[in-house]
């Protein structure tokens, strides 16, 4: 997979790292995905069970660790240190957990090794631990990576026009009212995108990720829902057992706090990899699959980007994610380099700090519209007036 031959569009030599609210060309780019692909040494495209399975071993030792010194330490610093201790300990082990969720998610794009059982079996059940249906997600998920960009097809954050936004929108519309958004956002986000697909696609009917007859699936996919919330039902069996012998409390500081964590971090970076000001959504008169790819923005996560390394560069390699999905996360970075100078402009950098990026988007990407003059069917983000 993947060639080192010469490119037939030379390689553009624009600055890449461009004003983070510049906007991304829209028009067809003019070159190809296999163009893109050439630019990329092939072994970046080899995936390796032991290199992958090294990062399994590699988050969950670390988490044990975690586990080991809150529940043998915490209980025996003093008031009020232990109350502070917790949340502590709860948001860096959210954080290796969420690690432990992208390898999961690597597994769902067949991404882990050349054995699609393996990664199956691998990604059901990091992802049931973390109560996440494995074949459910996979599916859907999928379904945005084929229609990234999409007004009519894309499945999560599909942005609002203008005469979709409601009423109470305007009330919103201010620091606390952004500030109540962004809460509920992260903390019941994801939940509520599986339980209800809030900020999802349109169906014609409701759609639920935990539903095997929903219309988010076809009927050679039901057998497979069945299998994602069995393996839910029985890690919530297993926190149930948990509870009675350990107690509600000791469950909800060890486990319930880092999944918080991990529930929110994945909303936030699903979030701000699509919705920026500069990125282009498109009708289905304009829509294709590698401008809607190319509609997305890497980004840099924590100090010095440390948590980018943490989620194993999911957060700062995500264009090219879209564009090779199968290619594992150990060679994405190598392989964002390398198409850099290919895309051009078409590639999008932004390194505002997260806690700034959410907060403006919240703020300024409210809706889509086109603009005046323009070709109708590309939309840019707008804030309400």
């Amino acid at each position: 997979m993947g060639a080192g031959g010469r490119m037939s569009v030379p390689p553009s030599t624009k600055k890449s790292e461009f004003g983070p609210l510049k906007r991304v060309p829209h028009t067809r780019p003019p070159f190809t995905l296999g163009e893109i692909k050439k630019a990329i040494p092939p072994h970046c495209f080899k995936r390796s069970v032991i290199r992958s399975f090294s990062y399994v071993a590699y988050d969950l030792i670390i988490a044990s660790l975690l586990y080991y010194v809150a529940t043998n330490y915490i209980h025996h610093l003093p008031q009020p240190f232990s109350y502070l201790a917790w949340p502590i300990y709860g948001y860096i082990q959210g954080c290796v957990l969420t690690g432990v969720w992208v390898i999961a998610h690597e597994c769902g794009h067949h991404a882990f090794s050349d054995y699609q059982w393996l990664d199956d079996t691998v990604g059901l059940i990091l992802h049931s631990c973390l109560l996440v249906p494995y074949f459910s997600w996979k599916y859907s998920h999928r379904r945005h990576h084929s229609n990234t960009g999409s007004l009519e097809r894309d499945e999560v954050f599909v942005p609002k026009q203008k005469s979709g936004v409601r009423w109470y929108a305007k009330y919103l519309d201010n620091p606390p009212g952004r500030f109540l958004t962004l809460t509920i956002t992260l903390t019941l986000g994801w939940p509520l995108y599986l339980a209800f697909n809030v900020s999802g696609r349109t169906y014609d009917r409701f759609a639920c990720h935990y539903d095997p007859y929903g219309p988010i699936y076809s009927n050679r996919e039901r057998l497979q829902i069945f299998i994602s919330d069995a393996g839910v039902l029985a890690a919530c069996y297993g926190l149930y057992r948990l509870i009675m012998a350990k107690g509600f409390i000791w469950v909800l500081c060890v486990y319930g706090g880092p999944l918080l964590v991990v529930n929110a971090n994945l909303v936030l970076i699903t979030f701000l990899q699509h919705t920026h000001p500069s990125l282009p959504h498109y009708d289905s008169s304009e829509w294709d699959w590698l401008r809607g790819a190319l509609a997305t923005v890497d980004r840099s996560y924590g100090p010095f980007g440390i948590l980018n390394k943490v989620f194993h560069n999911i957060t700062d390699t995500h264009v090219a994610h879209h564009l090779f999905s199968t290619m594992p996360h150990y060679h994405a970075m190598e392989a964002t380099k390398a198409i850099k100078p290919i895309l051009g402009e078409y590639y999008h950098f932004d390194a505002t700090p997260v806690y700034k990026a959410m907060w403006r988007e919240t703020k300024e990407c409210i809706y889509v519209e086109p603009d005046e003059g323009d070709k109708k069917g590309v939309f840019w983000y707008r804030k309400l007036q």
